[in-house]
């Protein structure tokens, strides 16, 4: 029987007491969630600005997904992969259609996805482009984040998540974000390489975007070179940027459309968070037949990848994501976001910049990243009913569920702007 909870101190007492320390989590033990909403055990009331990093695009307990989990679970929810299933195939099927690949691994966590896609790119450049076995290097990106396992934090520019979890997995090569021509070099220079892992936007840098014409570049310098281009979309992906993907660019289309001019199409791509619905934890890898055919039985597995339970709650995750016009919603109150808090950012002195796209979105605090300002500013906001958290020091990244309102969003934009214009350094 699970300890009743009486109050948030009792809740932050026993996880100090109980659990390790790896998170540093904002002061709020959340008890409930309805939509763009989350409340305390206090029953205090908050506008969740995180998403649980955008894992909850459909918004806290959405009411289908919650049906389709229920309905699942009393039927089967398990059998691990050494039998077939009645719910995989077909959601194997909508999600293929869905983005427009032939293939796809149903995996659980995001990082899990990211190990598998290094596994089937490796697997095969060696078996059908000549790489030499064991020797295949994967180029990624500075600053950038796709999870933390051991081998993921090799590559990693985080030295909080690396440091003293070493040896080190060899095999990847650092080049700066948004630099092509550090690409074209490197493939240029370099044998044995397998492809090119990036996120379309730096979320967890601080939502970086790149240059318009950066995905367009790279997925032609990696096919002049013979190279996969793998995309992580764990994050910006499933209408977080205002478009299905990222790399549909500024593409309104509902669903995968071969006809779309700024489609940047991945060899690889991974995706994840949003794909849960916030329910249960799936993540996917998707490619076309001439990769996803290297993996054979015994080559790669996972007892819960795939299960019927998850793979019920995607397909009706996406379908939400769909049937919601939410990629849409999100380009349009993004819009109505970035510019208000333009108009903030240049009379203020606090906040030095707003970027991002879609309802994935953060400010730049005018201070240092060891200072502590965007910290308490979060503290402050969350005083007055907006949770959000700060990433690399000074900046707070603000990515609500996608199903907000334009009279929800312009009321956390007042929330936003009052909270940093009554704001005072400690």
């Amino acid at each position: 029987m699970i300890e009743e909870i009486k109050n948030s101190q009792q809740a932050i007492d026993m996880e100090n007491k109980h659990g390790a320390h790896n998170y540093h989590p904002l002061p709020a033990v959340l008890a409930k969630g309805d939509g763009v909403f989350l409340w305390d055990v206090e029953g205090k009331k908050y506008y969740d600005f995180l998403s649980s990093y955008s894992a909850v695009n459909q918004g806290h307990s959405h009411p289908r997904i919650l049906e389709t989990l229920k309905k699942q679970a009393e039927t089967l929810t398990l059998t691990s992969r050494a039998f077939h299933n009645n719910i995989l195939g077909p959601f194997e099927k909508y999600i293929t259609e869905y983005f427009g690949f032939d293939k796809v691994l149903a995996m659980n966590s995001g990082a899990e996805a990211v190990e598998s896609a290094l596994k089937i790119a490796r697997k095969w450049a060696t078996e059908k482009n000549g790489v030499a076995a064991n020797a295949g290097k994967v180029i990624v990106a500075e600053q950038n984040f796709h999870g933390r396992t051991t081998t993921v934090i090799s590559f990693s520019s985080d030295e909080t998540a690396k440091k003293n979890f070493g040896p080190y997995t060899p095999g990847f090569i650092k080049i700066p974000y948004n630099d092509t021509e550090a690409l074209d070099k490197i493939l240029q220079g370099e044998d044995n390489i397998v492809g090119f892992l990036v996120e379309p936007i730096q979320g967890e840098a601080g939502v970086y975007r790149p240059d318009t014409d950066y995905l367009k570049k790279c997925k032609e310098i990696c096919k002049k070179h013979n190279v996969l281009f793998i995309a992580d979309e764990i994050q910006t992906g499933i209408a977080r940027t205002g478009s299905l993907l990222a790399v549909c660019g500024d593409c309104t289309c509902e669903g995968h459309c071969e006809k779309q001019s700024t489609y940047v199409e991945p060899d690889i791509l991974i995706l994840g968070k949003a794909l849960s619905g916030g329910f249960y934890p799936v993540s996917a890898v998707l490619a076309n037949d001439h990769i996803m055919e290297v993996l054979t039985p015994g080559t790669h597995g996972s007892t819960f990848g795939g299960n019927p339970l998850g793979a019920a709650v995607a397909l009706t995750a996406l379908e939400v994501v769909k049937d919601e016009k939410l990629a849409q919603n999100a380009r349009k109150l993004g819009q109505l976001f970035r510019d208000r808090m333009q108009k903030f950012v240049d009379k203020s002195e606090f906040v030095s910049l707003v970027r991002g796209k879609g309802l994935l979105n953060a400010i730049v605090v005018n201070d240092s990243p060891d200072s502590s300002t965007a910290w308490d500013i979060c503290m402050a906001l969350k005083e007055n009913g907006l949770l959000a958290k700060p990433t690399h020091g000074n900046i707070i990244r603000f990515a609500p569920p996608l199903v907000i309102t334009e009279e929800q969003i312009n009321e956390c934009c007042d929330i936003i702007e009052k909270t940093i214009s009554e704001f005072k350094k400690k």
